[in-house]
């Protein structure tokens, strides 16, 4: 299922799109990017790294699909395999200097997500979590926080494709958790916010409206740390799911609540 060819490539693909996508960022001046939606940005290293990380796979896996933020669902002959890719999350983070930003790469088998790698090249942090063997940052087993106390714990949140609907939701959550004490971000990336729950940095990361490209290797990467992932109903997440909370899984229930 998971063979070390698959992990060859993702991480291979993951560490040169970081590395083109790092050259950019270095240039002096600003990243210029255009709009895609009335939300989102693109730039350049987008769909550089896309095309990067396609290229990898397509070479060696013809045969499997693939769905990417740039380029959309990409569908061959296998219904087993499908290869998720967020070539840069945090594209806005990324066009005004801010280094948390990554490369996300996801292989899902039979409609369950079962390896990923997150690389942010400027924090110099590589991820890797595989289903049933853990995760690691940078070769280290890592593992969530054992904080239980959600007024003393560290939140960050985030909101999908719909700012009105979906940002309403998300800046709603972060004012009561504010008004209660709580001490809660936006870090811009999904999947530097994922991986800090992993990490045992933070102890949780909510997203309603939640695109899969986003979240699919964080949400692997907590769960193989030790930690809890669901929807906003407390329900297992999994690829068809809307909504995501992903914690330490101390302060999980006391945080659906807020929901």
């Amino acid at each position: 299922m998971i063979t070390k060819k698959i992990k060859q490539v993702a991480q291979i693909a993951a560490r040169e799109a970081g590395k083109e996508i790092k050259k950019i960022y270095d240039r002096p001046g600003k990243i210029k990017f255009t709009l895609k939606s009335k939300h989102q940005v693109v730039t350049v290293a987008d769909k550089l790294a896309d095309k990067i990380i396609i290229k990898k796979i397509r070479k060696i896996f013809p045969d499997h699909d693939i769905l990417s933020e740039e380029t959309g669902s990409l569908d061959f002959a296998s219904k087993d395999y499908l290869w998720i890719i967020d070539p840069v999350d945090g594209t806005t983070n990324f066009t005004i200097k801010n280094p948390l930003f990554s490369v996300s790469i996801a292989l899902a088998y039979k409609g369950e997500v079962v390896y990923g790698v997150i690389y942010a090249p400027i924090l110099e942090e590589f991820y890797i979590a595989e289903k049933g063997k853990g995760a690691w940052l940078n070769g280290k087993r890592i593992k969530v926080s054992s904080e239980s106390n959600y007024l003393k714990a560290f939140h960050t949140y985030c909101y999908g494709s719909s700012k009105l609907f979906y940002g309403r939701q998300a800046n709603i959550y972060h004012q009561k958790l504010f008004l209660a004490g709580c001490e809660i971000r936006q870090l811009g990336a999904a999947t530097i916010e994922f991986a800090r729950v992993a990490a045992g940095i933070t102890e949780s990361i909510v997203i309603p409206g939640a695109h899969s490209w986003d979240v699919a290797v964080g949400m692997l990467l907590v769960r193989e740390a030790g930690g809890k992932v669901t929807d906003f109903k407390g329900k297992n997440w999994n690829l068809q799911s809307k909504n995501i909370m992903a914690t330490n899984g101390k302060v999980h229930n006391k945080l659906l609540k807020y929901l």
